[in-house]
């Protein structure tokens, strides 16, 4: 059945590039809404740079580092009480078990913003499945593509103490193509 699948690399070949994202953020205990506009930049980051090496460090894994990848984006909330802007990126590095699994260390997290180091796994269908856990929450995350040039994004952020939902988002994320 997994030769049928696609691995995390050729997950990650597909998501290199530029990328428009419109999300939705649902703050369940507040019972409020927040939509987001996004661009977003993926691209390969060098095993070997200061900045991939210091994040290994910080983790002490002795696990030969399979490839690191950088997100920048620049986004626009449209929070009802304020339109905020927002910039900055983060490095993901990838140390698999297999093609399909392993774990994600990264030097600022979705949630909270620490470093933190994840669970994934690429599913049946073709889902790239992110599980991290925060000094409070915990994050999941699924990725997928609906086709060559989009992509969808959904997230639930839970309690750690009672597992209780406090957030979900969706995104769907647009590849821009250079003519």
């Amino acid at each position: 059945m997994k030769k049928n699948l696609i691995t995390i690399k050729e997950f990650i070949d597909q998501s290199i590039g530029e990328w428009k994202s419109i999300r939705s953020t649902h703050t369940l205990a507040f019972q409020e809404f927040e939509n987001t506009n996004a661009s977003l930049i993926i691209s390969y980051k060098n095993i070997e740079s200061k900045k991939v090496l210091e994040i290994k460090n910080r983790f002490k894994f002795a696990k030969n580092i399979s490839f690191a990848i950088q997100i920048s984006w620049k986004s626009m909330s449209e929070w009802p009480t304020e339109n905020k802007s927002q910039e900055s990126n983060t490095i993901l590095i990838f140390i698999p078990e297999d093609e399909y699994t392993g774990t994600l260390i990264k030097d600022k997290g979705y949630v909270e913003q620490i470093p933190s180091s994840s669970r994934y796994i690429m599913d049946e269908s073709n889902t790239f499945n992110i599980e991290t856990e925060y000094n409070s929450t915990i994050s999941e995350e699924k990725i997928w593509f609906l086709s060559e040039n989009v992509r969808s994004r959904y997230s639930v952020i839970k309690s750690k103490i009672n597992k209780g939902i406090l957030q979900t988002s969706h995104a769907t994320e647009i590849r821009k193509i250079i003519i």
